[in-house]
């Protein structure tokens, strides 16, 4: 063993970064919230391992692995506790006043984050920030550091859409929000009110200055790119951009850190070496490698500094400071570096699709180029310049290639659905960004204090624009993007341990890690959906059988949910529930209630009975005790014996239900009873008053 670990001595140190991870994973699947102290053995496993690594390497590797384990749960537990409590928003529309923090464009209208928020005149400051999205037709332009109020309708994060789907709660307790909501009343703008994060203004003046330069789809993809911010794209291009495996350009990370620090190294570079007097006394490379870290800092703070920007600056600053020292530019330690570096700032970052495919595609390409390297030497040969045009081909072509195929199970999982065209596109719309979109941007960025932007935003909405054309005729090629089963998150766990293991090892060991991936490509036929969901307004009843999907919906029923039901089980579209008679071979029997309408269905059986579904106006008698589980979209009052109930009551307490009808048993799983008591889950409601109790109860 010491001997196999000696040969891979140089493969150790990542490993230490994936036991990170694997803490930060073990925090978030529990089911209770840990007692603070458990914080306390990370450090003192990190001292042990530095004290035995002294005299035995490899002791010290392995109580290595555990410390960062400890500490990855520890920095989750810490993160947790620090962030503010959740909020309750008012149910009634309320008077809504705070200072604008964030301003977004959206294709109608505008979307400003407020903080300081004060629910009512009198009402305290609330410790989260809310988003509100303005009237389509409001004139207020509002900037960050303004303040405002208006009358607008808040809610609480939405709940996940069935148990064990994404946890939108979770997402928005880590990023300090506490509601979004919508205006039904103009704002009320009041200048210069308070403070605003850091470079917010300037972001905000930055897009609108960019939209009403370049107008349409064009200037929305072009603020994107100098600003981080999507919500202005039209949501058709941003479908197309989606399914032509464009989506990752707008998402500002590597590729663009990349551009803009390269620029800047080379053109301070040029600008040290044409000063004669300069080159002479100082060190240009110096100089170009400092300014190409300023450069790549800004960007990443005028971005919103999200974890793709992140991961891409921290590689960037090893490349940077690899190059000045002479040393390899860009190595696996340093990608693992980074890793670590974003999880101790964000650990929740972890569970989403942007670190994930993130660094999935960073180390795909170095142990990539690691295996490649002596072909593509072979290939570059005497250096001919057909040579050279060979290998940027292959390379470009690899590099899609690569990048692809690590980061498809990852969106296969978060988004259910496959871009098969993905190499052919980026063939393309990665060159125009990399030699005239971002080159452009730069320039316009520099010159915009100036006032003189307009041909260089000219140029760069040129460059939009023929993206956008690659993106829409892409997207519209027969199967360009295709919709499956997503990976379950065991699945998830099998790909990505299975893909660190080969790339993280030279020893022909390795391969053990394509059983796994190849295990993980294949979860999502081994897992099995829930059977029958409920929404957590039971507006929505989805029921799975015979290769379809059958829906009951109901008026002002989430469209969001049927979609996020809909991805889970691979499917494009489900069928209503029949008004009478049967449906899937027999598992649905439906009869009518009053005046035509869908009034009761008996599903599929299993050895306690069948699962009957009870809507508007129909009495639970005749289900209990006969049915195995009763769903009703009303409240079911007293006691139902010998049926598990699933009412407007239950989804209203404890969210959407899962049931799954397993050949002994219907097995009824809440979300709630899924996620546990985390500091992200609200606490049971608890009616103390006819206004707060379900809709469903007080119509």
């Amino acid at each position: 063993m010491d001997l196999l670990l000696a040969s891979e001595r140089g493969r150790l140190a990542p490993w230490l970064a994936v036991a990170m991870g694997a803490g930060i994973l073990g925090y978030f699947t529990l089911h209770e919230e840990p007692p603070l102290w458990a914080v306390a053995p990370g450090p003192l496993l990190v001292v042990a391992a530095w004290l035995v690594a002294t005299r035995a390497p490899h002791a010290g590797w392995l109580i290595g692995l555990v410390a960062a384990a400890a500490l990855g749960f520890g920095a989750a537990l810490l993160h947790a506790a620090a962030a503010p409590p959740v909020i309750a928003p008012p149910l009634r529309a309320v008077v809504l006043s705070g200072i604008v923090q964030d301003v977004d464009l959206l294709p109608e209208g505008l979307r400003v984050t407020l903080g300081q928020v004060r629910f009512g005149p009198q009402d305290a400051v609330q410790p989260r920030s809310i988003r509100v999205r303005l009237r389509a037709n409001d004139p207020a332009r509002p900037a960050p550091g303004d303040g405002i109020s208006l009358r607008a309708l808040v809610r609480a994060p939405s709940l996940p859409a069935f148990p064990g789907a994404w946890d939108f709660q979770r997402a928005a307790y880590f990023a300090g929000q506490g509601g979004a909501g919508f205006a039904i009343g103009p704002a009320e703008v009041t200048p210069a009110a308070g403070a605003a994060p850091p470079l917010s203004g300037l972001r905000a003046a930055m897009e609108a200055r960019v939209t009403a330069a370049v107008p349409g789809a064009a200037g929305a993809v072009a603020a994107a790119l100098l600003t981080g911010g999507q919500s202005a794209i039209p949501r058709a291009d941003m479908a197309a951009m989606r399914d032509s495996g464009l989506a990752h350009l707008l998402s500002v990370s590597g590729l663009h850190i990349a551009i803009v620090m390269g620029v800047t190294f080379w053109v301070v570079r040029l600008l040290v070496a044409c000063w004669r007097w300069l080159a002479l006394r100082v060190d240009g490379k110096v100089w170009a490698g400092v300014a190409a870290l300023g450069a790549g800092g800004f960007y990443m703070l005028l971005t919103g500094s999200q974890v793709p920007m992140q991961r891409s600056f921290a590689m960037a600053v090893l490349v940077t400071l690899a190059l000045l020292s002479g040393r390899h530019a860009v190595t696996l330690r340093g990608l693992a570096l980074a890793a670590a570096a974003v999880m101790l700032l964000a650990p929740d970052a972890l569970l989403g699709p942007s670190f994930q495919m993130s660094f999935a595609a960073v180390l795909a390409l170095v142990a990539g180029w690691e295996a490649l390297r002596a072909p593509v030497q072979r290939l570059r040969g005497d250096g001919a310049w057909w040579r050279r045009a060979a290998v940027f081909g292959v390379g470009l072509v690899m590099t899609s290639v690569l990048a692809g195929l690590a980061t498809a199970p990852f969106g296969l999982a978060h988004f259910g659905r496959l871009q098969w065209y993905g190499v052919a596109a980026n063939a393309v719309a990665v060159p125009l960004t990399s030699v005239l979109v971002m080159p452009a941007a730069m320039l316009a960025a520099l010159l915009m204090p100036l006032g003189l932007d307009g041909p260089a935003l000219a140029v760069m909405g040129w460059g939009c624009e023929a993206v956008l054309m690659v993106a829409r005729e892409v997207a519209s090629w027969p199967g360009a993007a295709t919709g499956a089963r997503p990976i379950p998150p065991w699945g998830v766990m099998c790909f990505a341990f299975g893909m660190l293991w080969l790339c993280l090892w030279r020893a022909r060991w390795r391969w053990a890690g394509v059983p796994l991936m190849a295990l993980g490509l294949a979860s999502a036929s081994l897992h099995r959906p829930p059977d029958l969901l409920v929404s957590n307004d039971a507006r929505l009843v989805g029921f799975a059988a015979d290769g379809g999907f059958w829906l009951q919906r109901q008026s002002g029923a989430s469209n969001l949910v049927r979609d996020t039901w809909l991805r889970a089980h691979g499917l494009a579209s489900a069928q209503p529930f029949p008004r009478e008679g049967d449906a899937a071979a027999g598992a649905i029997d439906c009869r009518a209630g009053a005046r035509g309408t869908l009034g009761a269905c008996r599903l599929r059986a299993t050895p306690q009975g069948p699962v009957a579904i009870l809507l508007r106006g129909e009495a639970p008698e005749h289900a209990c005790g006969q049915a195995a589980v009763v769903v009703s979209a009303e409240p079911v009052r007293g006691r139902c014996a010998g049926s598990q109930v699933v009412d407007r009551f239950a989804v209203w307490r404890d969210g959407p239900h899962a049931v799954w009808l397993d050949g002994a048993a219907a097995r009824v799983v809440s979300d709630r009873a899924f996620r546990g008591a985390r500091p992200w889950v609200p606490p049971p409601p608890v009616p103390r008053a006819r206004e707060e109790l379900p809709p469903a109860a007080v119509e």
